[in-house]
């Protein structure tokens, strides 16, 4: 049986992409300007197994993986996150992590309302800000937390 999320915890963000220079410089940024914790996989199939492990307030997955498209990992979650998780009712909010080649397809999965939209590839400070204003909160005082000594 899971426990109850306690209403203090730190947010967690889940980030699937394949290359690790875009997932340290995604999860440094979120980290220092958000609160907020990131986790991140290379893979869709890793990024499956830690959201049904852990809950998470965002899911950030660029539509090209290396296993599987983003768009399927999020379908994916969608139905089996809250099997998993018994005090969600859906998975959390996605944004996706698009190369210029697919800006067409995430035209057409805009329509799910729990996408709230995409950043382009290579990342965007200035974007993946913007979009995450309203789902994390803004860290105050200091602009950058201590860096963690382990590396994903």
């Amino acid at each position: 049986m899971m426990s109850e999320p306690v209403a203090s915890a730190v947010p967690r963000v889940l980030l699937a992409e394949e290359s690790l220079p875009f997932r340290r410089v995604i999860r440094e940024a979120l980290m220092a300007f958000r609160v907020c914790e990131v986790d991140d996989a290379p893979s869709g199939e890793r990024a499956f197994e830690m959201a049904l492990k852990r809950e998470y307030s965002l899911f950030l997955f660029s539509l090209p993986l290396p296993d599987m498209t983003g768009d399927m990992l999020d379908r994916l979650l969608s139905k089996a996150y809250p099997l998993v998780h018994t005090g969600s009712h859906t998975a959390p909010p996605v944004i996706f992590l698009i190369r210029p080649s697919d800006a067409m397809r995430f035209q057409e999965m805009q329509r799910d309302v729990r996408v709230r939209g995409s950043m382009p590839l290579p990342p965007k400070l200035d974007v993946l800000l913007s979009l995450t204003a309203s789902l994390l909160p803004e860290r105050q005082g200091l602009a950058f937390p201590p860096l963690s000594p382990h590396v994903s």
